[in-house]
């Protein structure tokens, strides 16, 4: 994973943990001194869930990972879980520390099939376990910040189908429509990014058609087939819009990216470019090989890289 995700998703778990821990290590005191009746536990879970307002469900289990209570709820107790074997569930996969609660990895639920997570807290007594808790959390309940995280503007390269790989060689290019008006289609790309409002656009060379997105309609993408993209009268399609100002790409460099995209194109037979995508917002150009690997990459690196950087010629 990427270490800038990771570590915002720590920081998200680490806000959890902050949550919880406080009320759970009073519920493991309190139910060491009534274990393990039944009963009793009920009793304190019921109490101890409104501790917890985000939990879904809370349980005890003992160190076998068998529940010996009910499932506690804000609507009450569900007995349907009572002996429930929870050992082999991806929170009871891992250590429980002496100390402290462990919060599990995410995991998709059996009921609800939701992404959850389970915080798993010791029970102990005159330096024994005697078992654990289980609190259960949907994902969609916690109210965490959950700031919206930056895709980061590195170079990333990733390999594609094995299968594909494999039979590169026995492969070669054939010209597609596109191919055959490629200067026209890139000069009609040019105009819909600086002029039309296009801040994404993407050619797919081989399939001969376009896929772009719109600043006045970002949701939605427009798909441009071949007889469209040959058609200038398209830009009576969309209005007239300024180039953006806060874009990263300056406007005077988006054809020669679009360029050297033809190039790699055309460069050699059996390794040949089949899409490229420009998004002028985060700079980055999307490549995707015949070999299906794919490579995301600052436009300003990609425009330094020449031919003989992609092929060894």
């Amino acid at each position: 994973m990427n270490p800038d995700l990771q570590r915002q998703i720590d920081r998200q778990r680490d806000a959890l943990i902050g949550m919880i821990s406080t009320p759970l290590e009073e519920l493991a005191r309190e139910c060491s001194t009534v274990w393990p009746d039944r009963k009793l536990l009920n009793q304190l879970l019921m109490t101890f869930i409104n501790e917890l307002p985000y939990a879904k469900y809370l349980y005890v289990m003992d160190t076998n990972g068998l529940q010996i209570c009910d499932n506690a709820s804000h609507e009450g107790l569900l007995t349907d879980h009572y002996a429930r074997d929870r050992s082999k569930r991806p929170y009871m996969n891992e250590v429980v520390p002496a100390y402290g609660c462990l919060l599990s990895e995410s995991y998709i639920s059996l009921a609800a099939r939701r992404p959850s997570i389970t915080a798993v807290q010791r029970i102990g007594a005159e330096g024994q376990t005697l078992g654990f808790i289980g609190v259960d959390f949907d994902l969609r309940d916690l109210p965490l910040t959950r700031e919206l995280y930056a895709e980061p503007t590195t170079w990333q390269q990733i390999k594609g189908d094995p299968a594909i790989r494999g039979s590169l060689f026995s492969q070669t290019r054939v010209d597609s429509r596109l191919d055959k008006h490629i200067d026209d289609i890139i000069a009609l790309m040019l105009e819909l990014i600086t002029e039309h409002g296009v801040f994404h656009g993407k050619i797919h060379f081989s399939s001969s058609r376009a896929t772009v997105w719109l600043v006045e309609d970002p949701f939605r993408y427009r798909l441009l087939d071949y007889k469209t993209l040959m058609d200038p009268d398209i830009c009576f399609a969309y209005p007239v819009c300024k180039y953006p100002q806060d874009a990263i790409v300056e406007e005077d460099k988006i054809e020669a990216i679009f360029k050297t995209m033809k190039a790699l194109r055309y460069a050699d037979e059996n390794i040949y470019l089949r899409s490229g995508s420009l998004n002028i917002f985060n700079g980055m150009v999307g490549l995707t090989f015949s070999c299906d690997g794919s490579h995301y990459i600052p436009y300003n690196e990609f425009l330094e890289k020449d031919l003989a950087f992609w092929f060894g010629q």
